[in-house]
């Protein structure tokens, strides 16, 4: 005898319920969803972008049609660039660096989703609308006349605000900014050690008051500008050229010994750590590489390149620092591209020329210019296209004069352009815009050192005073630099500043 089977209320609910689901799944699933897509995520969303941010990423809650999206995509004011993408992200890389001191928008509509349908039958996204800007475009000088002289003074052409940063006793002679413009690392004597003839600089820090907004770091802290700490004094040595890395992560510093002038050398300075030296031969001038991981500094007849890493610092044998590579031909390096892949380098030549070289991470060496007179200074824009140079060109006359003038160099072409002539001076400073869009340089009047009501005097790299100084600015056009005379189309104008030794802030 078989059981009958009965069916319970609860039991029939529950399998009316499931097909009515199932139904609504299969129609679902037949018809696609029909939610707009829309954008998830953009990184530069509200973010302020210096020269090193490169890229930025769009993230949509669908897989995309990518045509339709890179159709739609509106950047004002617009920064070429080219487009990957990696499932439902897209990345957009620039091809240039942002300009700075711009607010900018991003816009993207009607681009469609690429799933279970054709794109053109998708719904359009939802409208997107994103905001950011670039750094603010400032710089920082040091001040020639008036209650300025030998202060350190801040001008944000942005903000258009003006802020000094350094104490009226002080006298400062060198700095270098920091990565994110924040802070300022400095050397400055007291105007009454100079009244007494003592050459005692120290190293300090100074805040800017700027606050970066990059990626990854919100709601930062405002900080006031000049507060002041120190890095580095003057017992028992004589503190001298220093520079500063390119993450801010150390300060090498050319120390002599007050007590016994042959004791010299470079000394490494890093936060939380005493003030290290470095076991070398003592060597001329200096710069570090742009990975902050090693040193170039002219040694006997070349270049030594050095480890400025901690570990390779305290495994280096007794006496000898560990030396990473040597470049026996050049005399100095005068500075490197922003991701370290070439330096621009000086070589003196047995014919009294002078000769500017181009060397890269493979080995590969350069000659792009062969000169009579001096190669002062060279920089390359932020796009590795043109090199930068502040010249000085012998003038066939009697005794020796130089004529110094500014030039940019194609490194495409090998060409040289001629940009500024300059007055006959010395000590000439220039600074290239971290976006390459404008140059700083300065024009000073130097004075006889002996006369003594200019003991606190401000003084130049050379340590001479300097009675006054005007600061010049140059745009930059890459348009104009391509043409046959771009030295005709590009006017410095002068600012109304009283100030020399200026530099960009990053």
């Amino acid at each position: 005898m078989s059981a009958k089977l009965t069916w319970q209320p609860l039991d029939r609910a529950a399998i009316s319920l499931m097909l009515v689901l199932s139904c609504l799944i299969a129609l679902l699933l037949w018809q696609g969803e029909q939610v707009a897509p829309r954008v998830r995520e953009f990184t530069w969303q509200d973010r302020q972008i210096g020269v090193d941010d490169t890229a930025f990423i769009l993230t949509f809650t669908r897989p995309m049609d990518t045509t339709s999206v890179e159709e739609n995509l509106v950047i004002e004011p617009p920064l070429p660039g080219r487009v990957s993408w990696a499932g439902r992200r897209m990345a957009y890389t620039l091809n240039f660096p942002p300009p700075y001191g711009t607010e900018f928008q991003l816009k993207l509509a009607n681009a469609r989703e690429k799933i279970g349908v054709a794109a053109t039958e998708s719904p359009p996204m939802q409208p997107f609308v994103g905001q950011f800007k670039s750094r603010d475009r400032a710089f920082a000088y040091i001040g020639a006349t008036g209650e300025n002289a030998g202060r350190l003074v801040l001008n944000n052409l942005t903000q258009r605000q003006t802020q000094v940063l350094t104490p009226a006793e002080w006298v400062v002679l060198d700095f270098r900014p920091y990565p994110q413009g924040d802070r300022i690392v400095f050397s400055a004597i007291e105007r009454s050690a100079l009244r007494q003839g003592r050459w005692d600089q120290h190293l300090y820090t100074v805040t800017t008051g700027i606050v970066p907004e990059t990626t990854g770091q919100r709601h930062l802290p405002s900080i006031a500008a000049g507060e002041i700490e120190p890095v580095l004094d003057a017992d028992g040595f004589q503190n001298l050229q220093f520079d500063l890395a390119n993450d801010g992560s150390a300060i090498v510093v050319r120390r002599v010994n007050k007590t016994n002038p042959g004791d010299f050398g470079l000394w490494v300075v890093q936060p939380g750590r005493k003030p290290q030296r470095l076991d070398s031969e003592p060597g001329g001038d200096f710069l570090i590489t742009p990975d902050s991981q090693a040193i170039a500094v002219a040694q006997g007849q070349g270049m030594a390149l050095l480890s400025l890493n901690p570990d390779d610092q305290a495994e280096a044998a007794a006496g000898d620092q560990k030396l990473l590579e040597f470049l026996p031909q050049f005399s100095q390096a005068l500075s490197f591209t922003r991701d370290g892949s070439t330096a621009a380098m000086l070589k003196f030549n047995t014919d009294f020329t002078r000769s500017l070289y181009l060397i890269n991470n493979r080995g590969d060496q350069k000659e792009l210019l062969r000169f009579k007179g001096s190669i002062h200074a060279a920089q390359f824009d932020p796009a590795q296209r043109w090199l930068y140079c502040l010249l000085g060109e012998l003038v066939e006359a009697e005794g020796y004069r130089e004529q110094p003038f500014l030039a940019a160099i194609d490194l495409q072409t090998d060409e040289l352009f001629p940009l500024v002539l300059l007055p006959e001076q010395q000590g000439i400073q220039m600074s290239l815009a971290p976006d390459g869009l404008a140059l700083l340089f300065d024009q000073t009047l130097a004075v006889d050192a002996a006369d003594p009501s200019l003991a606190e005097a401000p003084r130049g790299q050379d340590g001479r005073p300097i009675a006054d100084s005007r600061l010049w600015f140059l745009p930059l056009d890459p348009a104009i630099l391509v043409t046959e005379d771009p030295a005709s189309q590009l006017r410095p104008e002068a600012l109304p500043i009283a100030g020399f030794n200026p530099r960009w802030l990053p």
